[in-house]
């Protein structure tokens, strides 16, 4: 009875997750992770960045959803211009299913009304696994549940603009635009939406020199569902160090406890989403991510190093 309760958790795991656009991992953390869903935002700080969240959903179920992303971006300077290059890696489990994603990163950039807009392209690589082994169900012939390990691949493009002026920024991107299809096995297929993402944030001063509050606002959509979230954060920095509280709501579907702090450019993060559909308090998602960035001379050395220039 437990196996079999599983499987039904699963399975309304993967529908509920297609249903509302929930193919991609939904990170608490997006801010940080933008490089994810928008291939304009690699390179767009004069710093090597360095970035990777883990992601534990629906804590106390057996066999819950648990996602890992690693991700490195960075400048470069060729051609009398700025661009941007990166690499990320995804691995999502969700029941019986897993997904994994590599992909390459590149982004053109070009100073624009006082600030920089970014033209980004992604071209990865998905991978799609059912471990139907651990199927239990009465009837084992029936041809559309696969009892055996199955996997698919299939070709993945992502597009993404971006822009900063000063204290603020925006961000459109695509993801799976060309709706990957991926067979699994013989008799099974996996049709990924493409999913389009708007996100946006500024930076506010205080009067206090230490203190800024920083909103941020991510919402994505497949066309029929979506998803939004609407985020604040107190920030203290002081000497390079920064600590961070702060609070994420998601309409309909959840609230978000936020702290972090960076030290000597190591960045540690950790967020707690309560769901509010239902779900005990005590069965949300925990997210951790830990991050590194250090500075990169885009110039060369000798008597123009001091005119390097940040791009952000």
């Amino acid at each position: 009875m437990r196996r079999r309760l599983f499987i039904i958790f699963a399975v309304l795991t993967l529908a509920v997750s297609k249903a509302g656009a929930q193919y991609d991992v939904a990170f608490s953390h997006y801010w940080d992770l933008e490089p994810y869903f928008n291939a304009g935002a690699v390179g767009k700080q004069q710093k090597l960045n360095v970035a990777a969240a883990y992601a534990l959903s629906f804590a106390g179920f057996e066999n819950n959803p648990r996602s890992m992303y690693v991700g490195a971006d960075m400048p470069l300077y060729f051609l009398k211009n700025y661009h941007g290059v990166g690499v990320s890696l995804l691995n999502d489990q969700i029941g019986l299913f897993t997904h994994q994603r590599i992909a390459l990163q590149y982004a053109y950039k070009h100073r624009l009304f006082g600030g920089m807009l970014s033209v980004g392209v992604q071209l990865g690589m998905l991978s799609e696994g059912f471990d139907g082994s651990k199927l239990d169900v009465e009837d084992s012939g029936d041809p559309a549940l696969s009892t055996s390990d199955v996997n698919g691949s299939a070709f993945d493009i992502g597009l993404g603009l971006y822009y900063t002026h000063g204290p603020w920024y925006a961000g459109l991107s695509v993801q799976h635009l060309n709706s990957p299809l991926v067979a699994l096995g013989e008799t099974n297929e996996l049709k990924i939406d493409a999913t389009y993402y708007l996100t946006g944030g500024y930076n506010i001063k205080l009067r206090n020199p230490f203190l800024t509050i920083h909103p941020s606002v991510l919402v994505r959509t497949d066309g029929l569902m979506w998803r939004g979230d609407v985020s604040g954060r107190l920030v203290y920095t002081n000497d390079k160090k920064i600590l961070y509280g702060g609070l994420s709501y998601s309409p309909t579907n959840s609230v978000t406890v936020l702290i972090g702090g960076s030290f000597h450019g190591v960045h540690i993060g950790y967020s707690y989403e309560a769901y509010t559909s239902g779900i005990s308090l005590g069965n949300g998602s925990h997210e951790l991510i830990i991050g590194y960035k250090t500075d990169i001379n885009l110039f060369k050395k000798g008597r123009n190093k001091h005119k390097s220039v940040r791009i952000l």
